[in-house]
């Protein structure tokens, strides 16, 4: 019997802009399937570049850029994943995934979760607040590194994406659409598979 084909869906968007809230909103969703989750912010480097903010000259670790990611590790598990036939569905979400070829190249779907920047600001804040740094910190390197990088090498890729979902939007219909078009895409390799 034919190994079944798996289904791999990509999420970008900025910082705070809800890629991981979607990425677990379709998982639930998809709970009759087996689905796998990849969270770039889990294949940071341990030593990170430098950057230098434009307007104060101020140095800060920079995990908004894409030498910041272990790609070779992430890419690495990935093709496991894919290769070893236990997924129906594959996520990966991360910001700057749409600046890697060959992980865009390799999904079905690729999404962009877009939401207005201080709203992003809003939500990066209060999650790097929750986990322990002072408010202070977070809200300078938002303003002085993090709003550049995003302009940099976020924006751009969105016309990397197949569908641009609004994260703001109460009631937002976004999900039920995809939901229901990765149901079709999984029925049809159901039937191509026997």
């Amino acid at each position: 019997m034919e190994r079944r084909q798996t289904l791999r869906i990509g999420i970008g968007g900025g910082s705070g802009s809800g890629k991981t809230t979607l990425s677990l909103k379709l998982k639930e969703r998809l709970s009759e399937y087996r689905v796998a989750i990849f969270h770039m912010d889990k294949y940071y480097k341990s030593v990170r570049p430098l950057a230098k903010a434009p307007f104060t000259n101020q140095i800060f670790e920079d995990f908004n850029h894409p030498d910041a990611v272990d790609i070779e590790r992430l890419t690495e598990d990935y093709e496991h994943a894919v290769d070893s036939g236990e997924y129906d569905v594959i996520v990966v979400e991360g910001f700057l995934l749409y600046q890697f070829e060959y992980l865009r190249n390799s999904l079905d779907l690729k999404l962009f979760v877009d939401c207005p920047a201080d709203e992003r600001m809003l939500r990066r804040n209060r999650w790097f607040i929750d986990k322990g740094h002072s408010e202070e910190s977070v809200l300078q390197e938002y303003l002085q590194l993090v709003r550049y990088r995003h302009d940099e090498y976020v924006e751009p890729t969105r016309w990397h994406a197949d569908l641009v979902m609004n994260s703001s939007l109460a009631g937002n219909q976004g999900v039920e659409v995809v939901t229901d078009w990765i149901f079709t895409r999984l029925r049809e390799n159901r039937k191509l598979l026997g």
